[in-house]
């Protein structure tokens, strides 16, 4: 299992423990970052982490800021050129901590028909899931947005911890920069419902949501009010590039 985790100017928010701690204790498990452009000593940090645990922890160093969507992106490309299972892409700031990709790539072992796991931020009893609560409420009526777009039932696309079973139909989707950066997420599905050849059916049927065990909003988020709107705009630029008629 390799995990791409992109990081732009998180030299606070990154917790070295915790990535080193976890390929320690998980022997099959590496962590590529992608430094996209960071300005700050994100670079450094990246490079104390890596050190002493090469083809554990991997770094892949964009000169140019180029955003999350295309630093996923590369990272992506970068892991599916590697031998491994499942690749998938975890936030820096470990809202929701690492292990929980153990159970996704354990999901996937024991289902074989199941090819994508994203992670779903579900308030429910026995899991702590603690949101800001405007985010929240605006995640309710994007998702509904996504929905009617996708067709597909999906409670919520934007969590950034997502796993997924390296197949050929995988390399395609992250073969080309996306034309989104806010909401590359459903892009990434719009991709997958476009370009399986066994059709949106069977993509229904080997996407899985798993609800998360521990979500806590980090401060220090670079998304802004302001995003809102540009998320939207991008929704209909994926309406545009994928199910134009």
């Amino acid at each position: 299992m390799i995990l791409v985790v992109p990081c732009y100017n998180e030299e606070r928010r990154l917790d070295p423990k915790a990535f080193l701690d976890f390929v320690d204790r998980v022997p099959k498990a590496q962590v590529l970052f992608v430094d996209d452009g960071s300005k700050d000593g994100t670079r450094d940090v990246l490079a104390k982490m890596q050190r002493g645990r090469e083809g554990r922890v991997d770094v892949l160093a964009l000169e140019k800021n180029g955003g999350k969507a295309e630093a996923v992106r590369r990272g992506m490309e970068r892991a599916l050129s590697r031998p491994a299972d499942y690749v998938g892409y975890w936030d820096a700031d470990l809202a929701c901590p690492l292990d929980e990709s153990r159970d996704f790539a354990a999901l996937m072992n024991a289902r074989r028909d199941v090819d994508i796991v994203f992670g779903s931020r579900v308030v429910l009893m026995g899991r702590t899931v603690k949101r800001n609560p405007a985010r929240h409420y605006f995640g309710r009526v994007f998702a509904t947005a996504v929905s009617l777009l996708l067709d597909l039932p999906i409670y919520d696309t934007q969590c950034g911890h997502k796993l997924f079973r390296v197949t050929p139909l995988l390399q395609r989707v992250f073969a080309e920069p996306f034309v989104t950066n806010w909401v590359f997420d459903v892009e990434i599905l719009a991709r997958f419902l476009t370009m399986d050849p066994l059709g949106r059916e069977h993509v229904r049927a080997s996407l899985v949501e798993v609800p998360l065990q521990q979500w806590i909003d980090v401060a220090g988020s670079k998304v802004k009010p302001s995003d809102a709107v540009r998320a939207m705009g991008e929704l209909w630029a994926i309406r545009k590039r994928y199910f134009a008629r």
